[in-house]
């Protein structure tokens, strides 16, 4: 699992990979949202907290092997989100998404309308060989999906290698850095996409009857993953055709979702939530259109998730009674806002905690029971 947390106390950023910790220190203003560069020294920074670092309304791109800011992004508004992927930069305000190209002197290339998204919700799938960029769409509950390969040619945006060669050669000249003004979706040199840009091909998901609040994409890019502001329901998509694939029940009760992930393997689906809990759930391969997992421990060794006991009469009762409801889960010591993902070992997940904790659990792959393998202060 790769993590960042950005802090407003002693002004200390957090970037945790595996087991290690890695600061980088601020001593003059707060960070509020850190993206990652997969585990390159490449982070992306917007200011933050009280005494916020860098404008809010600006995106740092720092390198830590250097310590210096070797490119920045300007918008007329503030930024809610933003995410990085080889050789492109995404950036989420209140009712657009925006990407342009991860470069020294970074370009424009596309801009996308949405719907009031002031939880800044974004995914972006992390595996070397797809580019699926999950965002809200423009009407409430509805999801975008875009396939980045699709829309930018390769004349567009230099190859990840060639990304960080010309970074590097930059830093080792100068210390100068590059910038671009984004207004309405357009640069300050240009009034269209950048040469080799094509329109995007958008697949639309009707996914909640209430605004989106979270997001999540596979790593291959097949599935993506939402929850709507209710936080009862998560909904897993097929990102290709649009069809539901998977509802699982968190709860009853209405929650805030801070995070959704994925499994490496695709095979699992956590969730963390502002009720301090952090649940997963096991992902079973359907067999057939309109045919439910099943609930039994399957051949490799994973349980199936909980059902009701009147799942047999689903068709008569409300459908709370066909929910799948996660086969573990575990509650967060001190019950702070926390991120989740996966470990790198099997059956664990490691949460990332809003009050400068590191905590890893282990589940039962069969009885679903959980320990907390670990406790960190980092902060």
């Amino acid at each position: 699992m790769c993590a960042a947390a950005g802090s407003d106390k002693d002004h200390v950023l957090i970037i945790l990979l595996a087991a290690s910790l890695c600061n980088v220190e601020f001593k003059d203003g707060g960070i509020g949202i850190v993206a990652m560069l997969y585990r390159s020294n490449y982070l992306a920074f917007v200011g933050g907290g009280r005494n916020p670092r860098f404008p809010p309304n600006k995106v740092m791109l720092w390198d830590d092997a250097s310590s210096n800011i070797v490119a920045e992004l300007e918008f007329r508004s503030d930024v809610l989100n933003v995410q990085l992927q080889r050789e492109r930069i995404v950036v989420v305000q209140r009712n657009k998404c925006i990407i342009c190209s991860l470069e020294i002197k970074p370009r424009h290339l596309h801009a996308f309308e949405t719907a009031d998204n002031d939880r800044g919700a974004l995914a972006l799938s992390g595996g070397s060989q797809s580019s699926i960029l999950a965002f809200p769409g423009r009407q409430k509950g509805h999801i975008q999906i875009v396939d980045l390969q699709s829309c930018v040619g390769l004349s567009a945006v230099q190859e990840p290698q060639s990304t960080s060669a010309a970074l590097s050669v930059h830093r080792a000249r100068s210390h100068s850095r590059g910038s671009i003004s984004v207004d309405s979706g357009v640069t300050a040199s240009t009034t269209g996409p950048a040469s080799g840009v094509y329109p995007a091909n958008i697949n639309i998901i009707a996914a909640h009857a209430t605004s989106i609040s979270a997001l999540a994409v596979s790593a291959d890019g097949t599935m993506v993953a939402s929850a709507s502001e209710k936080g009862t329901l998560i909904r897993i998509f097929d990102t290709l055709n649009g069809r539901l694939l998977h509802e699982l029940r968190r709860g009853v009760d209405r929650a805030d979702i801070y995070s959704i992930a994925f499994s490496p393997d695709n095979t699992r689906l956590c969730v963390s939530s502002d009720k301090g809990t952090v649940h997963v759930f096991n992902l079973e391969t359907k067999q057939g259109a309109g045919q439910q997992p099943a609930p039994a421990p399957t051949a490799s060794g994973k349980s199936g998730n909980r059902h009701s006991n009147l799942k047999f009469m689903k068709d008569l009762l409300p459908k709370y009674f066909s929910s799948e409801w996660s086969f573990a889960h575990f509650r967060v010591a001190n019950e702070v806002r926390c991120i989740c993902g996966f470990g790198s070992e099997r059956n664990s997940v490691v949460v990332l905690c809003a009050d400068g904790t590191a905590q890893k659990y282990s589940f039962d792959s069969y009885r679903g029971n959980c320990v907390r393998e670990w406790y960190r202060k980092f902060i």
